[in-house]
């Protein structure tokens, strides 16, 4: 680790002490520093404010891939990270630099004082503070949790919105129905201001309708004002401008068919030019979502291994996966698992027993939060999969490759885990 590094990394550890709880829904402690800050929030250029249980990264990442196809700048704020806390912050395209995040977590730290504030919230005043500072056409700010009380529920009058689907997911925080859910990630709509609806369950997308019409909101939804298919290897937009004939999404997953088509919905929205379409759908890179791992440690233990990452970590990530490996050819197919214990584990390995032929359970290193390996494997076992467990990714991959030497092998479960292998700890 460089001395520049150390410099975030320490600052960021003390911000981690500043808040007792990890997570505390309010916005009280955001506008305040935020005003001692001389609010920057109202000095970024126009914002694209997105919310969502599933592919709000994904979504962002091509919507940011449009609009530097077309010779435009944005800004873009997203969490968590996996390898390091920069890539959260995008100033015009480019992750911040270490000078420039040291100043901004410094700046931020000094107007907080004693104040209580969680991580999340002083590191997002930090981004809307750094972004304030740069210049760019957009900004593209992704929600953590939620949306209603979420740190970056702060914009008062966004570009447009964006909530991309909706599933059970943070019950804990955000309500244990779909609907309740629903309301929280509802909470970004502004009034006027439209708002792009990825596909929804019907119980989510009412509790979005009722928002949306109380507040004079637009919708673009997804099956009414848009629709978007696959068709002879393309990808077919349709909306009330007319039908966009484009490549498939580079990132992989059938899922991402929808995720493109929210993209494209908010890239007519903003008058984008042509080049914005076809950019969306080749330029979008996005770690750890059905990511293929060419180089590495891992690759280097076990070379002949087809290796997989992934982060999802919800039921209805689990359904994405199993959807994707089953259109995958044929191949002897394995799981490594680590979950945190915060997660609805069985729902999100549900759909994968059908499609793998073992799982291999571990505990997620370095994470106070982590599921037991053997809890995971307990888990697993009651839903249908075949289970082992092992003490790191180095030993569970090299147990199946002196199996099955060129199987196919899926590390999942959790974004903190595919940090991991990310981080080239694996």
């Amino acid at each position: 680790m460089s001395a520049g590094a150390l410099g975030s990394d320490l600052l960021l550890q003390r911000m981690m002490a500043l808040h007792p709880k990890i997570i505390d829904l309010t916005l009280d402690r955001v506008w305040r520093l935020l005003e001692a800050l001389d609010h920057p929030e109202r000095k970024l250029p126009p914002v694209i404010h997105l919310a969502g249980t599933n592919g709000k990264g994904s979504t962002q990442a091509m919507i940011r891939a449009g609009i530097e196809a077309a010779g435009q700048t944005c800004h873009a704020y997203t969490s968590p990270h996996l390898a390091r806390f920069h890539e959260r912050i995008r100033l015009a395209g480019a992750l911040i630099s270490e000078p420039e995040l040291e100043a901004v977590l410094d700046e931020c730290v000094a107007a907080n004082g004693a104040e209580s504030i969680t991580y999340f919230e002083i590191t997002t005043c930090a981004a809307l503070l750094a972004m304030s500072r740069v210049p760019a056409d957009y900004v593209l700010l992704e929600t953590g949790l939620g949306g209603r009380l979420d740190a970056t529920n702060v914009i008062a009058r966004p570009a447009t919105t964006v909530i991309t689907p909706i599933s059970m997911d943070h019950e804990q925080y955000l309500g244990d129905t779909l609907a309740l859910i629903a309301g929280e990630k509802a909470g970004i709509l502004k009034r006027g201001t439209p708002c792009v609806v990825g596909p929804q369950p019907e119980a989510a997308l009412e509790v979005i309708e009722a928002r949306a019409a109380a507040l004079g909101a637009p919708l673009l939804a997804y099956g009414q004002q848009w629709h978007v298919w696959q068709e002879h290897g393309r990808l077919v937009f349709q909306d009330e401008i007319g039908l966009l004939d484009l490549p498939l999404p580079v990132l992989p997953g059938a899922h991402q068919v929808q995720n493109a088509g929210a993209a494209l919905a908010v890239l007519r929205l903003l008058n984008m030019p042509e080049a914005a379409f076809e950019g969306a759908m080749t330029r979008a890179e996005w770690p750890a979502r059905l990511q293929r791992l060419r180089s590495g440690p891992l690759v280097a233990a076990a070379p002949a291994i087809e290796l997989w990452l992934d982060g999802g970590h919800n039921p209805a990530a689990g359904e994405a996966l199993a959807v994707h490996l089953s259109g995958l050819p044929t191949r002897p197919t394995h799981l490594i698992c680590g979950m945190l214990n915060t997660k609805d584990a069985r729902g999100f390995l549900r759909p994968l027993a059908a499609v793998s032929d073992s799982l291999t359970a571990l505990s997620i290193p370095y994470e106070i939060n982590t599921l037991p390996a053997s809890e995971t494997a307990r888990l697993a076992g009651e839903v249908g999969h075949s289970v082992h467990e092992a003490d790191d990714l180095h030993a569970a991959l090299i147990g199946i490759a002196a199996q099955q030497p060129d199987a196919r092998v899926l590390i999942c479960g959790s974004l903190y885990l595919a940090g991991h292998v990310l981080r080239g700890m694996g």
